[in-house]
C-alpha cells in the first residue's frame, strides 16, 4: 500500500511507515458496510481509514441518529480527537461501504522516541495539524446545525460544500436520507423542503448533483427544464 498518499504520513516514505507500524504495534483492519469500527467510551487509539468511508455517529438515549462527521480514505478519528459523549448518548464510527482502517495506540504517539526518529517527529506534527483541520471542520458543523430552519441548515451546508468545492455546483457525499441525518432533521418534512427550494428556483437537484442557482441561473434553469430528481 502507498501510505504516502495518507496526510497523516506526509513527508514520511513508505519504507519508514513501515517500520512505525512494526514498532508502534499498527495493525489494519477490514470492515463490512454499516459494521461498527468503534465505540466511544475508554479506548484510546487512533484509526487511519486507509480504504472506503466511515462515519461518526451519535445515538441519543432515545435512540436518535445524528452523524456527527463523514471521514473519507485518509481521514483520521479517535476518542482523543472528537466531541466527548453526553451522559446517555453514545458514539459510534461506522462503515460507510466497505472500510479499511488503520489502528495505532495514541500512546505510541506521543511517547519519547528513544531513537529519536525523524518519522515519528513528522507523524506527532501530522496529526496535530490534522486535529486543527478536523477542529475546523466541527466548527462548520455547528454552523450548519445552529441554523433555525430545515432550509436555512440546507443551504447553509450546501455553501460549505460549494465553498470547498469551489463552485456552486456541488456533488453530496452521501444520500439524501444520510443528509437528514446530517443536518439532525426528519427526512420527509427535509424532501417536502427540497422541493419547495427547487420550486422557488433556489436549488436544481439531479440525483446527489445540487446547484445553487442565482436570479439569471434560476430563469435559466426552468426554461432549460433542469432535473430534479430526488435520488438516494
Amino acid at each position: 500500500m502507498d501510505y504516502t498518499r495518507f496526510d497523516i504520513f506526509r513527508d514520511i516514505s513508505n519504507s519508514e511507515v513501515e517500520a512505525m507500524i512494526l514498532c508502534f504495534r499498527m495493525r489494519r483492519a477490514r470492515f463490512a458496510p454499516g459494521a461498527t469500527i468503534r465505540v466511544y467510551g475508554g479506548s484510546r487509539d487512533v484509526g487511519v481509514v486507509v480504504r472506503g468511508a466511515a462515519e461518526l455517529v451519535r445515538f441519543d438515549s432515545a435512540g436518535t441518529r445524528t452523524i456527527l462527521e463523514r471521514m473519507e480514505t485518509g481521514s483520521i478519528f479517535g476518542e482523543l480527537l472528537a466531541f466527548t459523549a453526553e451522559l446517555g448518548d453514545s458514539l459510534e464510527v461506522i462503515a460507510a461501504g466497505e472500510c479499511e482502517v488503520l489502528f495505532m495506540d495514541y500512546a505510541h504517539i506521543t511517547k519519547r522516541c528513544e531513537k529519536a526518529c525523524r518519522h515519528h517527529s513528522l507523524l506527532v506534527e501530522n496529526l496535530f495539524r490534522l486535529m486543527a483541520e478536523q477542529a475546523r471542520r466541527l466548527s462548520r458543523r455547528v454552523e450548519v446545525l445552529s441554523q433555525r430552519s430545515i432550509r436555512d441548515k440546507l443551504l447553509c451546508y450546501f455553501r460549505i460544500l460549494g465553498l470547498e468545492s469551489g463552485t456552486e455546483t456541488l456533488t453530496l457525499p452521501f444520500s439524501l436520507s444520510t443528509l437528514a441525518d446530517y443536518i439532525s432533521t426528519d427526512r420527509s418534512a427535509m424532501m417536502r423542503e427540497l422541493k419547495k427550494m427547487r420550486q422557488d428556483g433556489v436549488v436544481a437537484i439531479d440525483g446527489r448533483r445540487v446547484s445553487l442557482l442565482g436570479q439569471e441561473d434560476r430563469k435559466l434553469g426552468k426554461r432549460q427544464g433542469i432535473p430534479d430528481n430526488f435520488g438516494n
